[in-house]
């Protein structure tokens, strides 16, 4: 998830450094990674063969809607029963910071931002059709906060823009009452053994073990969905924040050791700090043109949402 200027690797969530260098072999020997597949082996993602779930917007209610962006903070009732819980879902990047770049297959250039979206939107539908309320950071290709000059340095967002943009997510959470909060974004790398799934949650807020327990729950059932399509995509486990992140920009951020939109407030350089369960997962590599293509496809986009939200629905059990 290279962000814009690699400012948001840093702040918001693992970034390049997140990969573990599973070798190709973590898929089964009937693949080779970002080579020809071997005999028995699945390629493609099924483009085409798969419909979308549902991106609908439609009833969404702007949650402080002066203090954000437009598109952004959004809340959703639920469309079937009510379960009585809220689920913050953050579909991470967008505006001007399109998160990192990928390819496909076919050498097509995919960013970030889009594929966290549609992602963030299908999953919406299917928690809300399961009677949960729902609150998006954003519905559209936009910023969390209202950029200022102060904000964008180049066009592209600042330090300091950056860390307000994430720091809105935690902001729009807390503002909906959200019972948990789940960010999805993507991960890119630079070595051609980079490749994988991971979750990630952050072992210093005081409801760790229910944060743990979320991602695990994100880590096995997303995991376990996309590879029924044979795509064996390698299991990168569960891991604390503290262990992930980009390179730090600031001497303070090197201090935090966290992510912003999972971990702790911090005097002078994090104040607004998400108060429930969270965890973040990065499901495939998009710099790997066939983890790439799944991230671009609508087998792909269906698999993670569905995985996501089981995942979701089995940590507040059966919802009523």
């Amino acid at each position: 998830m290279l962000a814009v200027a690699a400012v948001v690797v840093a702040l918001v969530a693992a970034g390049a450094s997140a990969g573990n260098g599973a070798p190709a072999a973590g898929r089964g020997a009937t693949y080779s990674h970002g080579q020809g597949g071997g005999a028995g082996a699945q390629r493609g993602p099924g483009a085409g063969s798969t419909p979308s779930l549902s991106t609908s917007v439609a009833g969404g209610v702007p949650i402080a809607r002066a203090r954000f962006a437009r598109g952004a903070c959004v809340g959703f009732a639920p469309t079937s029963g009510d379960n009585h819980h809220t689920v913050f879902i953050d579909a991470g990047h967008g505006g001007v910071d399109p998160g990192g770049p990928g390819v496909t297959e076919s050498g097509r250039v995919i960013y970030e931002a889009g594929e966290n979206l549609t992602i963030e939107l299908e999953t919406m539908n299917l928690l809300r059709a399961q009677g949960f309320r729902v609150v998006v950071s954003r519905t559209v290709n936009t910023d969390i906060i209202k950029p200022t000059a102060a904000d964008l340095t180049g066009g592209v967002l600042s330090v300091a823009g950056a860390r307000a943009d994430v720091a809105a997510r935690d902001v729009c959470a807390d503002l909906a009452r959200a019972t948990v909060l789940v960010g999805i974004y993507f991960d890119a790398g630079t070595s051609p053994l980079d490749a994988g799934c991971i979750t990630t949650y952050d072992p210093a807020r005081s409801f760790a073990a229910e944060s743990k327990r979320l991602a695990a729950l994100l880590q096995r059932d997303v995991l376990a969905r996309m590879n029924a399509h044979g795509w064996q995509i390698p299991n990168d486990g569960v891991q604390p924040d503290t262990t992930l992140g980009g390179v730090p920009l600031t001497t303070t951020a090197a201090s935090y050791r966290h992510l912003l939109l999972l971990g702790p407030a911090d005097p002078g350089w994090f104040t607004t700090p998400s108060r429930m369960p969270g965890a973040l997962i990065e499901p495939l590599f998009i710099s790997d043109p066939f983890e790439g293509s799944i991230a671009n496809s609508a087998a792909g986009h269906r698999a993670i949402a569905e995985g996501m939200a089981q995942a979701i629905e089995q940590y507040f059990g059966a919802p009523s």
